[in-house]
């Protein structure tokens, strides 16, 4: 009787060990598929550089106005308003053509 009563108490130890390690064993498979569909950012992506502050960020997360990159949208205003001040306010340059007589 003492005999059977061991061998079930191995048993029932065997078993929620069992179930321990298979819980760990799909834990760990969910938090690999998790990882596996994250965009990996470990490897440097490119970085650019913002047009108004020289800051640097991720140029997934910049926006990008012609040839230029912005850390916000506010910067991106700034710049482009900066450009079209600049624009107006400056003479046309009139050196198409020569009068020299």
């Amino acid at each position: 009787m003492n005999l059977l009563i061991i061998r079930l108490i191995i048993f029932a130890v065997l078993f929620f060990a069992g179930l321990k390690l298979y819980g760990m064993y799909r834990q760990w498979k969910l938090d690999q598929e998790t990882l596996d569909h994250q965009p990996d950012r470990s490897d440097g992506g490119q970085m650019v550089r913002c047009k108004w502050c020289d800051v640097h960020v991720p140029e997934d997360e910049a926006l990008r106005d012609q040839q230029h990159w912005f850390c916000s949208g506010a910067h991106r205003d700034r710049f482009l308003q900066e450009q079209r001040d600049l624009n107006t306010s400056t003479p046309p340059d009139d050196t198409s053509h020569d009068d020299k007589h």
